[in-house]
């Protein structure tokens, strides 16, 4: 599945304490738009499962 694959490759594209001396400007750039576009990702799905979670104490009561 070539999606499958593509996706792959998305999330192996950075690796965290990769050395850096050897990235140009550019692709650094490209790195903190990657970075920021998980940091929004990640946050985004904290939303949704404080949304979640405060959803199932309403059903159920729970605190």
């Amino acid at each position: 599945m070539p999606f499958d694959d593509d996706k792959k490759k998305q999330r192996a594209a950075i690796t965290l304490a990769d050395d850096l001396s050897t990235l140009s400007v550019e692709e650094l750039t490209h790195r903190i738009q990657l970075l920021q576009a998980e940091v929004t990702r990640v946050e985004t799905e904290i939303v949704n499962k404080k949304s979640t979670k405060s959803a199932a104490e309403g059903v159920f009561n729970l605190k």
